[in-house]
């Protein structure tokens, strides 16, 4: 997975982050369609967008009542994933604390909110 999010955020050559991490090429490559092929296969489950002007109204409805939030129809946060500091170009990953990390962001809209439990 690192592999692939090390692809994904800066797309360059395959050749050159895998002498970066200290792999082969051919091994960014196939990790690369392997995890891009799993996120595909689960989209349809998984990533949901409001697609109709009732859902939009409702998800509006819903951030306003709940959050005072008005006009919302989901959020953004980002979150650091630790990774070992890759050999070249190591620098460009440390972040605000000193360490390697790699800058991820999830979205969620108010079904996630209230079927993961976690409403805070």
């Amino acid at each position: 997975m690192k592999i692939c999010q090390r692809y994904l955020g800066d797309p360059g050559y395959q050749q050159g982050i895998g002498q970066e991490l200290g792999i082969s090429q051919t091994m960014v490559s196939q990790t690369v369609d392997r995890v891009v092929n799993s996120i595909v296969a689960q989209s349809n489950e998984r990533i949901k967008f409001t697609t109709t002007n009732h859902e939009l109204m409702e998800a509006k409805q819903i951030w306003q009542s709940m959050y005072k939030f008005p006009t919302a129809i989901g959020v953004i946060d980002c979150t650091h994933i630790g990774i070992l500091k890759p050999n070249r170009h190591g620098d460009e990953y440390i972040n605000r604390k000193g360490k390697p990390t790699l800058i991820v962001q999830p979205t969620c809209d108010t079904r996630e909110m209230f079927t993961s439990g976690d409403v805070s």
